[in-house]
């Protein structure tokens, strides 16, 4: 009696234990598919500039024009998808890569230009420095978008104007009044980068 007691009891957690692995083999998982075809090349684009802006070979200027370029073509996505139900025709792929690798060769030439940014030069420097990074990150991890990146881009350009209009004006230097403007407009900037990362929008 004891024994067939003991071989139902086994034969119920064998079937427990069957059901369990079913259920999770048959769990769905997430995935981490990469993004195919023209969205694919659109993300390899914003990490070649995130790369270009962290390791100071894309200036502000150089990196806003070529997110100008990726903005429209952006767009011209947009709307192609819209004119199709949601989908890219042949065509449409073939006009966006064509624009994709007119880009390609921008970013290549940018970063290969003697343009780069200011590697030294004390603390307004490098706070330059530390902004041109984070937007960097942003383009690489997917939190910046490129429209996002052109807006920031645009700013920081903005400031540093700004700065060389001050020293224009001081003989090459600046003043404690001129670092004090300086560091107020990028506190905004600073601001505006962590909101811009934060706010759910995605490449």
């Amino acid at each position: 009696m004891k024994s067939s007691k003991y071989f139902v009891a086994l034969a119920a957690l064998a079937l427990m234990a069957g059901a369990s692995a079913q259920t999770t083999t048959s769990t769905p998982t997430t995935s981490t598919a990469k993004p195919a075809g023209v969205d694919a090349r659109h993300a390899d684009q914003q990490k070649r500039i995130g790369e270009g802006l962290e390791n100071g070979s894309l200036t502000a200027g150089e990196a806003k024009g070529i997110e100008n370029k990726e903005t429209r073509i952006n767009r011209e996505e947009h709307n192609m998808r819209k004119a199709d139900d949601g989908k890219l025709t042949a065509a449409d792929r073939a006009k966006l890569q064509s624009q994709e690798n007119k880009v390609s060769k921008d970013i290549y030439a940018q970063k290969h230009d003697a343009q780069h940014q200011q590697m030294k030069g004390g603390e307004i420097a490098q706070r330059k420095r530390n902004q041109q990074e984070r937007i960097g990150e942003g383009l690489e991890n997917g939190s910046m978008t490129a429209r996002e990146a052109r807006n920031t881009e645009s700013r920081e350009q903005g400031i540093n104007r700004t700065e060389a209009g001050m020293r224009q004006a001081d003989g090459g230097k600046l003043t404690g009044a001129d670092r004090k403007a300086i560091n107020q407009e990028q506190n905004k900037a600073s601001k505006s980068i962590y909101a811009k990362k934060h706010n759910g929008r995605k490449r």
